[in-house]
């Protein structure tokens, strides 16, 4: 094999690993920071947002009655609207449940993590896990586990839960809770490197 294929081998092997050093390490020099609402304060905003978005114009075919101007019957228009808006905010609505929470501390030094881990029952009966003012030590490809605790220590094995990748090592956020999941044996939410196959940060549940 001649030297110039050799060299050119050689430079291609050290693109590829300067490409995955880079893809490894970066995240560590890097905040990714998400602000996640509380599952339906959203859509509860929004619902509020459309219901005070304005008047009700008539159209132009609309009958006036002889006895009242345009501008009365409008304002009876948007008076009724708001009583009927009121009456389904008095609606009951199932509070959320918060089922089981933790704290959550760093695996060592080098890995740090805190703020709060608390699983919810919503009013339509699921349930999601929310963190909330939480920080941890950024890192490749991590993942967000739902873990049995084994003598103390959560353990990623095959009863841990993977509820899929973390959206930001800052900020609130929320992460569906399988059904069938018991939430009555001890468990911990678990911040994992998959790469490294190591733990970043735990919140033990209870």
């Amino acid at each position: 094999m001649s030297k110039p294929v050799i060299r050119a081998g050689i430079a291609a092997a050290v693109v590829v690993v300067l490409a995955v050093a880079f893809w490894l390490i970066s995240p560590y020099f890097v905040d990714e920071v998400v602000d996640e609402a509380f599952p339906g304060e959203d859509t509860a905003a929004e619902t509020g947002a459309d219901a005070d978005s304005g008047a009700f114009p008539l159209s132009d075919g609309a009958v006036v009655p002889d006895d009242m101007t345009q501008e009365e019957v409008e304002a009876e228009m948007e008076a009724a609207a708001a009583e009927d808006v009121e009456e389904v905010e008095d609606m009951p609505d199932g509070e959320p449940t918060a089922i089981v929470r933790g704290s959550f501390v760093g695996a060592d030094s080098v890995h740090q993590g805190s703020g709060s881990a608390t699983v919810y029952e919503l009013a339509d009966g699921s349930r999601v896990l929310r963190l909330e003012d939480f920080e941890v030590t950024n890192g490749p490809d991590l993942h967000v586990y739902l873990a049995p605790v084994v003598d103390g220590t959560p353990q990623i094995n095959a009863d841990a839960v993977d509820l899929g990748s973390l959206k930001g090592n800052v900020g609130n956020q929320n992460y569906d809770v399988p059904d069938g999941l018991d939430l009555s044996q001890e468990l911990a939410v678990v911040i994992w490197c998959q790469p490294f196959q190591v733990t970043f940060a735990t919140a033990v549940l209870g």
